[in-house]
């Protein structure tokens, strides 16, 4: 009997171990893919992400997989159809992911510099003619022009809404050619004089300027748009609650806590990516981007000549209810 008791506790025993093991094995298992939208080419941001997708892997026990993608959508739909869990978005590319992708923000970036957030440009080469939004808008078809992803928010919406549908301009019938490209791509073609002016922004000039000051130096920036808030982290709203879990600590905590080397290594590596430890958000952070495209398409239909006054009426007042909704809610919930 006594044999038997022994036999059975040693048995219990090595189930235990067999379940304490698996358990280990299975949180070891779990992987993350995070999504990075193209602002730049995949071999800038591979080196510019690593170190932090590393960390990140390292302080949550996950497996951390970047992806990339050729333009923001693909980043969109890869979290649609969960190929991608957790991403860097924009607020337009987070908006969509919120909208079409299950998406969810739970932390926003803040500035390394300490800005309340970021600013579209419209940029040409420094001995271009063209100083001024007025220099721009003559619309006479000779001005090449470099537009951002159309799920860019500083290189596609700002500008379409600031410049473009506030003066009633349609950019194809305006320029020669409009080209969209990613922000790398367009700072680079504006300092070579491929493209007469194209969209950009002040994180993206910044980095230009410290990875390639000699391209910087070309160009010159001809119009700045008021603030857009800073870049939010989105997670698919049914990923496993502790692998949520795991991200939330390390996210909130990354470059807050740890010896003095830890904060300063951590501090480094935000640093590379133009930011300082992350804060919490939500999708309330939205709340400004989604009024501006409504704003967008209110100034499309005002001056779209295929309306009637009646239709253009109706579906004006349609979208300045949604705004008006948008706006009663940024006042009772906190967009940070």
């Amino acid at each position: 009997m006594f044999k038997k008791a022994i036999m059975t506790a040693a048995a219990a025993a090595a189930m235990a171990v067999g379940i304490l093991s698996a358990t280990a094995v299975n949180a070891a298992d779990k992987e993350v893919n995070f999504g990075i939208i193209s602002t730049e080419s995949t071999s800038s941001l591979k080196a510019q992400w690593q170190p932090f997708l590393g960390a990140m892997e390292k302080g949550t026990g996950l497996k951390i997989n970047a992806f990339f993608a050729p333009d923001y959508a693909g980043v969109i739909e890869a979290m649609r159809f969960d190929k991608v869990q957790v991403a860097w978005f924009g607020n337009k590319s987070a908006m969509e992911a919120v909208k079409r992708s299950n998406g969810e923000i739970f932390a926003q970036s803040v500035d390394a510099n300490g800005n309340p957030g970021y600013w579209s440009l419209l940029i040409a080469h420094k001995d271009s003619k063209i100083n001024t939004l007025d220099d721009l808008l003559k619309c006479d078809g000779t001005l090449d022009f470099g537009i951002g992803d159309p799920n860019s928010t500083s290189g596609f919406l700002v500008p379409t809404t600031y410049v473009f549908a506030k003066n009633n301009v349609t950019p194809a019938k305006c320029f020669k050619t409009v080209r969209s490209a990613n922000h790398q791509a367009n700072a680079l073609a504006a300092a070579n004089k491929l493209v007469d002016v194209a969209t950009n922004n002040t994180e993206n000039m910044r980095r230009l300027e410290e990875s390639n000051p000699t391209e910087f130096a070309k160009l010159k920036i001809i119009w700045k748009s008021p603030l857009i808030p800073s870049d939010p982290l989105v997670w698919r709203k049914d990923l496993d609650q502790d692998i949520k879990n795991r991200l939330y600590t390390f996210i909130m905590t990354y470059g807050r806590t740890g010896s003095v080397e830890e904060v300063k290594t951590a501090r480094d590596i935000l640093a590379a990516l133009q930011w300082a430890p992350f804060r919490p958000s939500s999708d309330a952070q939205l709340f400004p981007i989604r009024i501006l495209a409504i704003n967008k398409d209110i100034l499309k239909i005002k001056n779209d000549t295929k309306w009637s006054d009646a239709e253009k009426a109706t579906k004006v007042a349609e979208l300045e209810a949604q705004a008006a909704e948008i706006t009663m809610l940024t006042e009772s919930v906190p967009n940070m």
